[in-house]
């Protein structure tokens, strides 16, 4: 699939995000809540995030050029940093607005008509993550990824709000509102917490999942016991959806060049196979030769 078509479903993203605010606004102006101003605060950020998304999918889409050899793929980390970081924003908005009403507490008011809008807004929020998670999970984008888990916090936020909303009106009382925007606020900063940790990974050359690094060690394996060969120096790292491996062929010195660079092709096209969005990188080295260990110090635990 062509990655610019991905920008398609942040479009999606920006589309539910204009829709919720109008919907969570319109809640919060009805009831007067600080819980579902909360959940309307989060719903400003999701559009940001969103926009954001769009721009950075662009450009990680662009293809690979004289400045950017290796592509443009670690674009997606500077959307889900920023995203995280507009979440802590957020949470700390939310959490001056409650502590202010814990001190000047405030009756809410048509709490029936205002929840009923929250739960419609958080529907299509629900509706949205699926479809992106979906898409970022199939085309390993960590941009539709964060923006999925961040549009689902969103839903499990909304959910606490209109239940603890709820509370307010069952017991009387009105300190449960702030209460809730409180515990929502620290919601808000773990998810902004684990969003802004993994696009550090990313940006710092985190290596592969211990999935994807049993793939390639099933595929030098096989190698191992049918063609007699061994390997070392095996390094990986990832740039948003790309992979890059690369490994240290030992052939049999005897072995002609054009025997083993066809064996190293072979090995480069089954990792490949074996982990999708992946560039393979092999250096042959004859086995029998003295300094073809001197770099096994490049070999990763």
């Amino acid at each position: 699939m062509n990655r610019k078509s991905l920008t398609r479903y942040a479009w999606l993203s920006i589309a539910a995000a204009l829709i919720t605010i109008t919907l969570k606004a319109g809640a919060y102006l009805l009831t007067g809540s600080v819980g579902l101003l909360s959940d309307a605060i989060e719903s400003v950020v999701n559009l940001l995030a969103a926009v954001m998304a769009l721009s950075m999918l662009t450009i990680a889409a662009r293809p690979p050029d004289e400045s950017h050899t290796y592509g443009h793929g670690k674009a997606e980390y500077f959307s889900s940093n920023v995203e995280g970081v507009l979440i802590l924003v957020a949470a700390a908005g939310i959490a001056v607005t409650a502590i202010e009403r814990l001190f000047n507490p405030r009756e809410i008011e048509q709490l029936g008509v205002g929840l009923v809008i929250s739960a419609i807004a958080s529907l299509v929020n629900f509706s949205v993550a699926r479809i992106l998670l979906k898409a970022g999970k199939e085309h390993g984008s960590i941009t539709l990824e964060a923006d999925a888990h961040h549009l689902m916090t969103d839903v499990w936020t909304s959910v606490g709000v209109i239940f603890g909303v709820g509370a307010v009106v069952l017991t009387g009382w009105t300190i449960l509102d702030p209460l809730i925007a409180l515990a929502v606020a620290a919601n808000i900063v773990y998810t902004g917490v684990q969003l802004i940790r993994r696009s550090i990974a990313g940006l710092m050359d985190a290596s592969l999942s211990e999935e994807e690094m049993q793939a390639v060690e099933d595929v030098l394996e096989k190698y191992r016991n049918e063609k007699g060969i061994d390997f070392h120096a095996l390094r990986t790292r990832q740039a948003g959806a790309r992979h890059f491996i690369s490994v240290h062929v030992l052939v049999p010195g005897k072995w002609t060049v054009h025997d083993a660079h066809h064996i190293a092709e072979d090995i480069e096209e089954e990792i490949r196979a074996g982990v999708q969005n992946s560039v393979a990188f092999t250096h042959l080295e004859p086995i029998d030769d003295e300094i073809s260990h001197h770099d096994i110090d490049l070999d990763r635990e």
